[in-house]
C-alpha cells in the first residue's frame, strides 16, 4: 500500500479533541443505567475502520506526543544547564534523556503508519505542550524563578501527555502505539512521583 491510499488524518485541533474525548469518556466511570448491547451489525458499521495508519485514535496519539516530547526536551535542556537545584537539574538530564529515548520510537511509529514527522499542531494552544512563549520565558528567568517555571511547565506536560496515553491505550487500536503508550504512562507516573519530592516543588506547584 502506497502513501497515496493511506486513510487522511483528521486536522491538528480535531486530533487533540478527540483524545480529550476519551479521556473524560474514561475518566466519567460506568453508568448505572443499564444499556441494551449493540447488535453485532452496528458494531461492524460504526467502528473506525483500521488502516495501515491505524485509527484515528492512533494517529491523533501519534502526532500530539511527537510535538510535545520535542518541546518538552527544549525545556529540560534549560533546566539541565540552569536549574538552581542540583537535583533539579539531575531530574531535568535524567527524564531528556528519557523523553529523547521515546523520540526515538515515536518517531518510527510515524513512519510505519505513514504519517510525517511534522508537527500539526504549531500554532494552536494545546494543553501541556511547551510553548516558544514558555521557552522564551525560561530563558528570561533566573534563579529560584526559572526553577518554579520549569517545575510547573514539565509537570503540565508530564499530566497531560499521560492523560492522552491512557486514552490510546483504551481506544487505540496499533498493538504498537498502544505499546508505546503503556510505557509512556509508566515512565510518567515514575516520573510525576520524582518531581513532586523536588527541591522547591512543594512551593511551585501548590
Amino acid at each position: 500500500m502506497t502513501r497515496s491510499t493511506l486513510s487522511k488524518p483528521p486536522a491538528a485541533p480535531t486530533l487533540f479533541a478527540l483524545l480529550i474525548l476519551l479521556a473524560l469518556t474514561a475518566s466519567a466511570g460506568c453508568s448505572t443505567a443499564a444499556e441494551p448491547a449493540p447488535r453485532p451489525s452496528a458494531v461492524r458499521n460504526t467502528a473506525p475502520a483500521p488502516s495501515a495508519s491505524g485509527t484515528p485514535t492512533d494517529a491523533a496519539w501519534a502526532q500530539l506526543m511527537t510535538p510535545m516530547n520535542e518541546k518538552a526536551v527544549a525545556l529540560l535542556t534549560l533546566a539541565a544547564d540552569r536549574a538552581t537545584e542540583p537535583r533539579v537539574r539531575a531530574f531535568a538530564t535524567r527524564l531528556r534523556g528519557d523523553q529523547e529515548a521515546e523520540l526515538g520510537r515515536l518517531r518510527p511509529l510515524l513512519a510505519r503508519m505513514g504519517l510525517p514527522d511534522t508537527d500539526v499542531h504549531a500554532g494552536h494552544a494545546m494543553p501541556g505542550m511547551v510553548t516558544e512563549s514558555d521557552l522564551a520565558a525560561a530563558k528570561a528567568a533566573k534563579g529560584a524563578a526559572f526553577d518554579r517555571l520549569f517545575l510547573t511547565r514539565i509537570r503540565d506536560h508530564l499530566r497531560h501527555s499521560t492523560q492522552v496515553s491512557r486514552s490510546e491505550i483504551a481506544a487505540g487500536a496499533r498493538a504498537d502505539a498502544k505499546r508505546l503508550a503503556a510505557a509512556l504512562v509508566t515512565a510518567r507516573e515514575a516520573a510525576l512521583t520524582e518531581l513532586e519530592a523536588l527541591p522547591g516543588a512543594t512551593r511551585a506547584l501548590g
